[in-house]
């Protein structure tokens, strides 16, 4: 069982490259990948996608790539000739403005303005660094998926826990359950004897009582919710479990929904709504859950 909120984070370095791969991941329903990296990398970016694949199936995954290359190489410098021609242009409206100021401009004036020249980067990463990218993404995404196992851990504890207060919870309805037609049976009698100045009608009182018996019944509502709870705890010792248990979360809540509208016993309404109570929490920690 694993959670889908965590966070990794590697920083390799080699042959005056230092390179870093942060990986963060929260809630989704399905996978959301988020890439943003130097456009260095911006072939990489399938590849990455690819490797997040591979630990992770559902979130929404946000992954940061950065690096600092300090290999001495040889670089190319662009010319924006744009540029250049509007400090000209100005150069020229200044000499109408200020006729009597004297022109020293020359090609060294213009290389010199900020924005004329400026250094490009190789478009394409070398292999050395993306070997670093590799490295570091994939230490990233086991960090990544060492926490979110971890976390999934702690859920799934949690989860058994809350199930065994549901087990509990419907196993004192089932036996309550038994003695609600009972008892009503039993003041059934009683008003009746009441109403007829003691004269009591068995017939009518059997028939009201089976009447009653048959409107209230949860039997099957209680084996079901026994089943689901069986069924709870054997897909929690599976890896990824998120879709399952929220499908079956939704089955408890009928069961127990139903349950609530048949009842007329005071103690049965009661456990079936603190059960509804600790079904909704048991929801709210599967969104967790990949």
């Amino acid at each position: 069982m694993k959670s889908m909120t965590g966070y990794g984070r590697s920083t390799v370095s080699e042959g005056g490259i230092e390179l870093t791969a942060e990986v963060k991941s929260v809630n989704n329903r399905f996978l959301d990948l988020s890439v943003k990296s130097p456009r260095i990398f911006l072939s990489r970016e399938e590849t990455v996608r690819a490797a997040v694949r591979r630990f992770i199936t559902r979130g929404h995954v946000d992954v940061y790539l950065s690096y600092t290359d300090r290999r001495e190489r040889v670089k190319n410098y662009a010319v924006d000739t744009g540029v250049a021609r509007a400090y000209f242009q100005a150069a020229q409206v200044l000499k109408e403005v200020l006729p009597g100021v004297p022109d020293d401009t020359s090609l060294t004036f213009y290389l010199r303005q900020p924005d004329v020249v400026r250094a490009e980067e190789n478009g394409e990463a070398d292999e050395a660094l993306l070997a670093l990218l590799d490295r570091a993404l994939e230490e990233a995404l086991a960090s990544l998926a060492q926490m979110r196992q971890k976390e999934g851990e702690r859920l799934k504890e949690d989860l058994l826990s809350r199930m065994d207060t549901i087990e509990n919870l419907t196993r004192a309805i089932a036996s309550r359950a038994p003695l609600v037609t009972k008892e009503y049976r039993e003041k059934l009698t009683e008003r009746i004897t009441e109403y007829l100045a003691g004269k009591v009608d068995e017939t009518r009182i059997l028939t009201e009582a089976a009447v009653f018996a048959d409107k209230c019944n949860i039997d099957e509502e209680l084996t079901r919710l026994f089943s689901h709870i069986k069924a709870f705890r054997e897909i929690c010792a599976l890896d990824q479990v998120g879709r399952k248990l929220d499908f079956l979360v939704q089955e408890f809540n009928r069961e127990c929904n139903t349950i609530c509208s048949k009842s007329s016993d005071k103690e049965v309404t009661a456990l079936a709504l603190d059960m509804k109570n600790e079904i909704e929490k048991v929801r709210e920690q599967i969104q967790n859950l990949e």
